[in-house]
């Protein structure tokens, strides 16, 4: 079992808002701390990222779709996308997009 106690602040023009969060994760076998710290910042990251993308460049938060199963085949649809031009060898998702005209 592995406990992680993470702070994060979000600076404002005014103030720096400060939020305190654990989380915890199941682990089947044994590491170090600083290892597992690791693997755990590297796969936030990747979240973070995905979602980054997914949100700015696709635009999927103001996405008006809220019926399923339509949620999870236009989510479905929008990775599908990123993959395409990831493996097209774009690095720049609205730049992909904008070659493609699909411009938010």
């Amino acid at each position: 079992m592995i406990r992680v106690d993470s702070e994060r602040q979000v600076h404002r023009a005014t103030m720096i808002e400060v939020s305190l969060e654990t989380r915890y994760y199941v682990a089947s076998f044994r590491d170090t701390a600083q290892a597992f710290g690791e693997r755990i910042r590297g796969y936030l990251g990747v979240e973070n990222k995905v979602h980054y993308v997914r949100d700015v460049t696709q635009g999927e938060d103001a996405s008006r779709i809220r019926t399923p199963p339509l949620v999870q085949i236009w989510a479905l649809a929008r990775n599908f996308a990123l993959n395409l031009y990831r493996d097209n060898g774009f690095q720049n998702m609205a730049q992909a997009q904008r070659r493609a005209g699909l411009e938010p």
